[in-house]
């Protein structure tokens, strides 16, 4: 089994009694433009062993990182989102941070209906990504990349959307009616904005779902669908920093890296992880 960030643990910092559990999606059934998402995970987790221990001002592995086996994707979405959950609950309720990396978005409903159903309060979603993934289905499937915020938004769950600069009418719509904070690309590159302040009834508890096509594709090209005008790197991060302070993370995914080649862009998905790992 691979291990994230091997190469950097020691014995008693690997174990299951670890803070961080990692949950590999390789989940790839609905993308929509560009492949490869099956093969994100275990990308993440072989340029982790080139990270190092401290990041930032942060050194997150003495805590402890256990990395479980993969989730198995050999199924309808509906029943890998059901895996995936009781993977997300478990993690929770053994009082640990679940760290889901996939894999495509879709998998969000998942990791995060697991994290409700254990902590059985109000959560909020923090979501750095270039599209609002607010369709109410896309090509025939509610369970889609394209539609997963949808379905947590549908759940009650609230959202928080930063960098997206791609969406439908339809789209637009939902945040309207699911009262979805957002502050999009243009306004944030432009501007050179690294913190936004959600709003006062925003949840305390905060699940961060990290869509690396948030990032522009000149930091990020190996994602299915990359779209101009995205996110700087420390940008992003600060963003969801930001948002972290006075709250608790309860969770996070990395999703949609495609690996293509170019090892930079693996090490890059590794990096943002762990740097999570330091928000939480």
């Amino acid at each position: 089994m691979s291990i994230f960030l091997d190469s950097e643990l020691t014995a008693t910092e690997r174990t299951e009694d670890a803070r961080f559990r990692v949950i590999p999606v390789p989940l790839e059934r609905t993308v929509s433009y560009g492949s490869g998402t099956a093969k994100g995970p275990e990308a993440i987790i072989e340029a982790s062993n080139e990270l190092e221990r401290t990041t930032g001002h942060a050194e997150p592995c003495v805590e402890g990182i256990y990395t479980e086996d993969p989730v198995d994707c050999d199924a309808s979405l509906s029943e890998i989102m059901e895996r995936l959950a009781q993977r997300t609950e478990a993690a929770i309720r053994a009082g640990k941070v679940p760290v889901t990396l996939g894999g495509e978005h879709s998998l969000s409903y998942g990791a995060v209906m697991g994290v409700a159903r254990a902590l059985g309060q109000p959560i909020g979603i923090v979501q750095i990504d270039a599209h609002a993934d607010l369709r109410n289905a896309y090509q025939g499937e509610k369970h889609s990349h394209a539609s997963v915020m949808h379905l947590l938004a549908e759940e009650g769950i609230r959202l928080a959307q930063f960098g997206v600069r791609a969406f439908s009418t339809e789209e637009a719509q939902s945040r309207l009616k699911n009262h979805v904070f957002h502050v999009d690309a243009e306004e944030l590159v432009t501007g050179n904005i690294h913190a936004v302040d959600l709003p006062e009834d925003f949840p305390e508890l905060v699940y961060v779902s990290f869509d690396v096509d948030g990032l522009d594709p000149a930091i990020m090209p190996a994602t299915g669908t990359p779209v101009p005008g995205g996110l700087g790197y420390y940008q992003a991060l600060r963003l969801v920093e930001h948002t972290l302070k006075g709250r608790k993370c309860v969770g996070f995914d990395v999703v949609e890296l495609a690996p293509n080649g170019n090892a930079a862009w693996d090490f890059t998905a590794a990096q943002i992880v762990y740097r999570l790992m330091s928000a939480c």
